[in-house]
């Protein structure tokens, strides 16, 4: 033994530790891989070792490398080892290890239940501690169920320590299990109330977490929260709770008006920001009608903006912006406030500030704004900043259809002007704007289309510099506006030759299909007008333009201008023709674009009603299947011009170039030197010698960049200044007020009409109408709402749970209980098991004893009571308790009394409506003075009695007689010597043992069965596998495999192929054969390897081929060995035993879904169905539903959701089973699989 203990601290100081894996990755920056290898390899081998400190110092290791991205799933199981161990430390780091490295696809976490469970009742609070923060990272919906009333019983632990841990950890059992929610919220409810500070905060943050998404459900917590906020002074606890608040008073308008005045006096008072920032918060959502509240808000916002710290001016920002939805007026007022915020240095805060412009913006200060907008973008610095900075000036002035923009003019001026900025992204934006105003304002479409065309005669502005190939989507808009409203056009000859330049071919495919049609509507409108005037030379000579520039756009990469290009190419020649003859031929041309274009709603096209028998999903074609023809060749056959995403490419920033070698540099280089030694206007230097022009290149850097101040801006001839409609405005509105100001002089007794009102009747640009209809389908409504609202996925729509409704009888935690199964040959069992067996927790013995003598004594009085030894003074009044059919005595619930009872119980500060109510006021004073504001419990048949349930009995509890009497001592000392005989052996409650399984009818005379089958065997190695499926995984089947080596050597290089079927596929790595097994067998050993398998449908049996390639390593070398396998997946290797009661078997069976029928029968020798039973449910994965003599109900569920119920009958040597299933192959297939197995 002493050499034992010697040789493991041995090992222990020769180990690694973490420092030494640690220094040897710094070590090996350029063989890690390498060096992890070989540390994995070790880590493998301590692993082995059955030393803990060992195998803790591995999985220590494991955690960093699992933090360096290294996967350590393989190591589950170690890590439960060590989460085991009775040693703190050790299963510190093993929780630690699982709470990094476990999740719901990890298998093993099964494994982990009744440890938790044991952990979680340990005497150690730490033990107890540490398997809480493990258990909420990595708890799932089985150990949830499990575990939660474990975790509830925590709650009520006198260490405040786990209370608050216990407490915080249900929000997790709560996502994971919601039925959970309803038994366990009074238990939560109560720790609102706790003693300790922590553990209230802990349930005040797990109750607020699940009012944010679900905050109807908690609105009766209302008053209880209202004393927590009165009387709190955490100001954590303080913001969670308004922050409840705030999601419960758009709930409940009555609410808002409560909480004025304790939100009006902590916004006063509180100088912490968190806290007033809620407090603002909640005032708004809660309270927006309350003018002084907001008010005072508002105030309170400008402090925080004017502060110097930038996190408390976005938070003013930001709030104020709420403000601004339901009291513009008040926001607008600090407008000078905000505009010095686009100054601020931090670019989130200037974008904040942008946001709460766009609310602040009405008819008059329009344009004053957008003004300082322009000029703010034009000092801007950085692309994005200057991005927003043109989306929202967009967005101001295009919100609410135009609704503040008295001046069409002005707004097309002002995106002709934002087409100058450089490097914008926002072409696109623009270029919609243009389109829609042109389309939608018909008395501006004279004035737009005459910018346009300006705009296209200088489009080179746009498409020369690289920087701006953003912007050139804006001639998109203008080629359409000047050939769909070309009767505008005052001189369209000119327009179209801007429209066919040959600089125009290096636009983006799209814009340059767009030039190609609207010169024909050009040529439509320019042959009118000839026609008209019998202008013969103009047709003339237009027609020849477009047959001399239409070739340039048919040569175009472009497939869609090349189509265009071409019909439009045959058109023209066609109409020449005619025009040769001496034919009219204008009307024909313009009556291909005849008819007015109205704007398309933006869900037309989702509200386009589906054609009957249309299936939209269906193929039209039956996919070809995948040819394995090599990339080279594929490129080969391509026929088009490959031009990618050519919008996209063309003036994308990140334009790939090519670096030229030096050769071609020095030729650019001398190429450049000629035309600057030919240019008379290139200043030409001094000669210089060979190597300066790389010392020159060098210090570029240190050329100054001068500034040029251009005192007149760059303008281009015939495009309109946005400024000169600015000071158009300040003339109108200087001399609306003169006739103002004149007017009242005249009617001095008359009331004035504000500014606004008289907007729209003194300004003429005011009456200008903007069509607001548009096209869409039959039927079709535009207020639909076609989003979708929240995720499926979403856990909190699972906890939409009324919890005001009383608990029903099947709405109870799952309890963890045990029975002792009777022996198989009919030997009873030890009395001292059965005593032991139903025997609690020590610890907790004298607290039950203490308990059991307050029932009693409580029992005692409730007779006397009765008999009439204490009366309350009406004696018509009922008892609170009601007599059971077994004659035991229960509390009465609620809906037993009348009325006028329950003011006897319950305080009237729990009912909601009187709580709220005006008169309510003086109670709630009076019921806080007296410390009672939180609603007592209310009796129900559950409840433990109580004394304070009733009068009589608290009445009975004051009195000073508090002597035991002689039948208590008497009982009292029977206990005492029960205790003496009682054996030694006690099981802690929730731990399960083999002894305790739950018994079912099929565990009576349980054979002795493994669900493990053999797959293949040679001379050196045995393969058994078995199958394991999950409701939660409805494709994908687990084979656990099992390799066992058989001889004195190694195996490595463990290597598994399937090959793959219709129905099943290996799930392997892209480009891998197989799968390679990550371990190595040592000698005459065993270890496990699991593979996934996805498979479309299950109610076929499979049968699949497979190979395992391995190297057997010895003392004379290594040899490569083979083994070929047929792996059989049987119908019942997809069904997963799924517990069901009478009720819901009996319902699903009634409910018709069960439409297919199927029936067999096997010749059995058993005279007794329970081994028969034990047989089908634990390899055909069944459970026992009801078993009535020989006669049994099985059910089980498949993992793509089929029900299987089946009827067992045993007959003498005959077994008969009916089934049914809403699959008929699959029930077929079953029931051939149950035949298989009975017979073997």
């Amino acid at each position: 033994m002493a050499l034992k203990k010697v040789k493991g601290t041995l090992e222990r100081v020769l180990d690694k530790n973490l420092q030494d894996l640690v220094r040897g990755i710094r070590n090996h920056k350029d063989t890690e891989a390498k060096y992890i290898a070989e540390c994995i390899d070790e880590i493998k081998q301590e692993l082995r070792q059955d030393n803990m400190s060992v195998k803790a110092n591995a999985v220590c290791k494991l955690m960093f490398m699992q933090m360096l991205g290294y996967d350590i799933s393989w190591a589950a199981f170690n890590i439960i080892e060590v989460m085991s161990s009775t040693k703190f430390t050790f299963k510190r780091m093993g929780y630690l290890a699982a709470s990094q490295s476990f999740s719901d696809a990890t298998d093993v976490l099964m494994l982990t239940t009744n440890m938790i469970r044991k952990d979680l009742g340990s005497q150690n609070i730490y033990d107890a501690g540490v398997a809480l923060d493990g258990l909420s990272c990595f708890i799932t919906g089985d150990l949830a169920r499990d575990l939660a009333n474990d975790i509830v019983t925590l709650m009520s632990s006198t260490k405040p320590y786990l209370r608050k841990k216990a407490v915080l950890i249900m929000y997790m059992v709560f996502l994971k299990y919601p039925e959970a929610l309803r038994p366990a919220f009074p238990r939560l409810k109560e720790k609102l109330e706790d003693p300790d500070p922590g553990v209230q905060a802990a349930a005040v943050n797990v109750i607020c977490e699940l009012a944010r998404k679900n905050p109807k459900n908690y609105l009766s917590l209302a008053p209880l929260f209202f004393k927590l906020m009165t009387s709190s002074t955490n100001n954590w606890v303080l913001i969670k709770i308004i922050k409840l608040f705030g999601a419960l008073t758009p709930l409940e308008p009555r609410l808002g008006k409560k909480l004025i005045e304790p939100l009006t006096n902590l916004i006063h008072s509180t100088s912490a920001m968190s806290l007033l920032y809620e407090c603002i918060n909640t005032v708004i959502a809660g309270i927006p009608n309350h003018s002084a509240s907001i008010q005072l808000c508002v105030q309170k916002l400008r402090i925080l903006i004017e502060d110097s710290d930038q996190n408390l001016k976005y938070l003013g920002l930001l709030a104020m912006s709420k403000i601004l939805k339901t009291h513009p007026k008040s926001v607008q007022a600090h407008k000078d406030l905000v505009l010095q915020c686009l100054d601020d240095k931090d670019e989130s805060i200037r974008l904040r500030a942008l946001d709460l412009l766009c609310g602040m913006v009405s008819k008059k200060n329009l344009m004053e704004i957008v003004k300082k907008l322009m000029v703010h973008m034009d000092k801007a610095e950085g692309s994005h900043y200057r991005d927003e900075l043109l989306a929202k000036i967009i967005e101001i002035c295009s919100q609410s259809n135009y609704h503040f923009i008295t001046n069409f003019e002005w707004y097309v001026s002002i995106l002709v002007e934002l087409t100058r900025m450089e490097g914008t992204r926002h072409g696109k934006m623009i270029a919609s704007q243009m389109l829609d105003v042109a389309v939608r304002v018909q008395a501006i479409r004279h004035f737009a289309v005459a910018q346009m065309a300006v705009l296209l005669e200088n489009a080179h502005a746009l498409t020369d510099n690289a920087q701006r190939n953003g912007i050139c989507e804006v001639l998109h808009a203008a080629v359409w506006i000047c050939g769909e409203f070309s009767e505008h056009l005052s001189d369209p000859q000119n327009t179209l030759e801007s429209m066919l330049r040959a600089k125009v071919t290096q636009l983006p495919g799209h814009i340059q299909s767009i030039y190609v049609h609207n010169a024909i509507k050009l040529y439509a409108r320019i042959l009118i007008t000839a026609e008209a005037q019998d202008d013969l030379q103009t047709v003339t000579e237009t027609t020849e333009l477009l047959l001399e520039k239409l070739p340039m756009f048919v040569q175009s990469a472009d497939l869609e201008v090349q189509e265009r290009a071409c019909c439009l190419l045959q058109l023209i020649k066609y109409v020449n023709k005619a025009i040769e003859k001496g034919a009219k031929v204008a009307d024909e041309v313009s009556m291909l674009f005849a008819g007015e274009l109205n704007p398309v709603a933006p869900k037309a096209q989702k509200k386009v009603p589906v054609p009957e028998g249309l299936d939209l999903d269906a193929w039209i074609n039956e996919p070809l299947p995948e040819d394995d023809e090599p990339e080279e060749f594929v490129a080969k056959t391509s026929i088009f011009h490959t031009m990618g995403d050519v919008r996209t490419a063309t003036y994308d920033n990140e334009v790939k170039t090519h670096a030229p070698s030096e050769a071609e540099l020095q030729k650019m280089r001398q190429q450049r030197e000629f035309e600057h030694m030919n240019n008379p206007n290139y200043l030409k230097g001094s000669a210089r010698p060979k190597g300066s022009h790389h010392e020159d290149q060098n210090n570029i850097s240190d050329v100054p960049i001068s500034q040029i101040d251009l005192s007149v801006p760059l303008h281009v001839p015939g495009m309109s200044m946005s400024d000169k409609y600015l000071q158009l405005q300040r003339q109108q509105e200087a001399e609306r007020r003169r006739r103002k100001e004149k007017k009242s002089r005249k009617k001095k007794g008359k009331k004035k009409k504000g500014d606004t009102s008289s907007e729209s009747e003194d300004d003429p640009a005011a009456a200008i109408s903007v069509n607001t209809e548009y096209d869409v389908p039959e039927g079709a409504n535009l207020s639909d709402d076609d989003d979708f609202k929240g995720s499926k996925d979403d856990p909190h729509r699972l906890l939409n749970i009324n919890l005001d409704e009383p608990l029903r009888d099947e709405e109870v935690l799952p309890v963890h209980t045990y029975q002792t199964l009777p022996s198989p040959l009919g030997v009873k069992a030890p009395p001292e098991l059965a005593t032991a067996a139903a025997a609690p927790e020590k610890k907790h013995r004298k607290e039950r004893e203490k308990k059991h003598r307050k029932d009693k004594k409580e029992r005692k009085h409730e007779k006397k009571s009765k008999k009439g030894h204490h009366h309350s003074k009406d004696e018509d009044s009922p008892s609170l308790l009601i007599a059971t059919a077994d004659g035991t005595d229960q509390p009465a619930t609620p809906d037993d009394l009348p009325a006028t009872d329950m003011n006897h119980i319950a305080d009237k500060t729990d009912d909601m409506d009187f709580w709220l109510s005006a008169s309510a006021q003086d109670v709630n004073s009076a019921s806080s003075a007296a410390g009672e504001l939180s609603p007592p419990a209310v009796a129900t048949p559950t409840a433990p009695r109580t004394p304070e349930k009733h009068a009589d009995v608290d009445r009975e509890e004051e009195e000073p007689s508090r002597r035991k009497s002689k039948k208590e001592k008497r009982e009292k000392k029977e206990k005492k010597s029960k205790k003496k005989k009682k054996s030694d052996y006690i099981e802690a409650d929730g731990i399960t043992t083999p002894s305790k399984e739950p018994a079912t009818p099929a565990t009576y005379k349980m054979p002795s069965m493994s669900s493990y089958k053999l797959l293949a065997e040679d001379t050196s190695l045995k393969m058994t596998y078995e199958t394991r499926v999950s409701l939660e995984q409805s494709n994908q089947v687990i084979v656990s495999i099992i390799f066992s080596n058989l001889t004195s050597s190694h195996l490595k290089d463990l290597n598994v192929n399937v090959l793959d079927s219709l129905n099943s596929k290996l799930v392997r790595n892209s480009g891998d054969d197989g799968v390679k097994v990550p371990f190595i067998l040592l000698p005459n050993a065993e270890n496990e390897g699991q593979f996934a398998f996805t498979v479309s449908s299950i109610n076929m049996p499979q049968k699949l081929k497979g190979t395992l390639m391995y190297i057997v390593k010895n003392e004379d070398g290594a040899t490569q060995e083979k083994i070929d396998f047929k792996l059989s997946l049987p119908c019942t290797s997809y069904l997963v035993g799924v517990p069901c009661d009478g009720d819901a078997f009996t319902k699903l069976l009634g409910s018709g879904d069960l439409a297919h029928k199927s029936s067999m029968q096997a010749t059995v020798s058993e005279t007794d169905i329970a081994p028969i039973l034990a047989k089908v449910c634990f390899l055909a994965h069944f459970c026992v539903v009801e078993q009535i003599g020989n006669t049994a109900s099985l059910y089980s569920r498949s993992i793509q959701s089929h029900h299987l119920c089946l009827l067992v009958k045993l007959q003498p040597n005959t077994l008969n089973f009916d089934g049914k299933s809403n699959d008929e192959s699959l029930l077929s297939n079953v029931l051939d699989d149950i035949r298989g197995l009975l017979t073997t």
